[in-house]
């Protein structure tokens, strides 16, 4: 049986060789237009692949994603009707985690404002709230999210969380379902965005839903942060916010199109910190283990573990 490596923004002979010490009994191949693959290819480890890759594999057995997001896939005209494996990996999650409460921690603790102190070099205290009195909201409960919200949780901070399905997580308040969005933001003082991009969360966090959040919580305005997917929010509207004022701070790791453009706004958007998509950088070789005993396990009989249900994506 047969893997095939279709990547792009890697280094696709580096994986192919991870792949190969892992499963020495397998054929890796790296995907190249036009060239002749073999007929028993079974397995598909992509990231955002040409559309070509499935005009040719149009059986494989399971493909898995190179990352945790699946949408770059799932909006794939010709996706194969197979099972499409995310990664769920400790590392993953764990540097996800690192960074969502760094930025949290950022805006509760006023770090921007004593920044900009030290450049004038001036002594001067600000009001600190207790995480007990700050409200943090996370879009998406799924496995980072649930994560996230673990550690706010016990770092004193009242979590809740917003998603699809109800979600029971101890320390953690769920919200689940369009009718309940609505009470979860006005509830909501730090939102963090953990969602999946898809068709339903296309552009969905824009200055409508934004303008819902609590108004008047104990950080004296709302605080918007973004390591999920930058299509599902809206730019404009965000650096609009900042600079009247509605939003108070930012965060944002991930934008609609990468790199961010210099001419983009939220460059010199008062109160926002932007990083260049690398909250959830993982060990390669920590993916190539996880990839690899998914095959081995599937291979023995045992289902595949994070399979994504195509219509949400998670």
């Amino acid at each position: 049986m047969t893997l095939v490596i279709a990547v792009r923004n890697f280094n696709a002979e580096e994986w192919a060789e991870r792949m190969r010490k892992r499963l020495p009994g397998k054929e890796v191949v790296i995907w190249q237009e036009g060239a002749v693959l073999p007929e028993d290819v079974a397995y598909v480890l992509a990231w955002k692949p040409e559309e070509a890759v499935f005009e040719t594999i149009k059986t494989p057995k399971a493909i898995f994603s190179l990352g945790a997001g699946v949408d770059h896939l799932m909006k794939l005209d010709n996706l194969p009707e197979a099972p499409v494996v995310r990664i769920v990996d400790p590392d993953l999650t764990a540097r996800m985690t690192e960074w969502v409460v760094l930025q949290v921690l950022l805006h509760h603790r006023s770090h921007l404002t004593y920044d900009a102190q030290q450049a004038d070099r001036l002594w001067k205290g600000h009001r600190q709230p207790a995480a007990k009195h700050v409200r943090v909201g996370l879009l998406g409960l799924g496995e980072l999210g649930g994560d996230a919200a673990r550690a706010l949780s016990r770092l004193g901070f009242k979590v809740s969380g917003w998603s699809r399905r109800s979600k029971v997580i101890e320390g953690v308040k769920s919200y689940a379902g369009e009718e309940r969005l609505d009470a979860f933001l006005a509830n909501t003082d730090i939102l963090v965005n953990l969602l999946p991009h898809t068709t339903a969360t296309t552009g969905l966090v824009d200055g409508e839903l934004l303008s819902k959040l609590a108004p008047d919580g104990a950080l004296g305005g709302p605080v918007y942060i973004n390591a999920g997917r930058g299509a599902t929010q809206v730019e404009a509207d965000i650096a609009k916010m900042l600079q009247e004022g509605t939003l108070k701070g930012a965060s944002l790791d991930v934008f609609a199109d990468e790199p961010l453009a210099t001419e983009s706004p939220l460059w010199d958007a008062p109160g926002c910190v932007i990083t260049p998509h690398v909250a959830a950088e993982s060990d390669p070789e920590a993916l190539s283990d996880y990839i690899a005993e998914q095959i081995k396990a599937f291979e023995a009989g045992r289902p595949l573990q994070n399979v994504v249900d195509p219509r949400t994506g998670y």
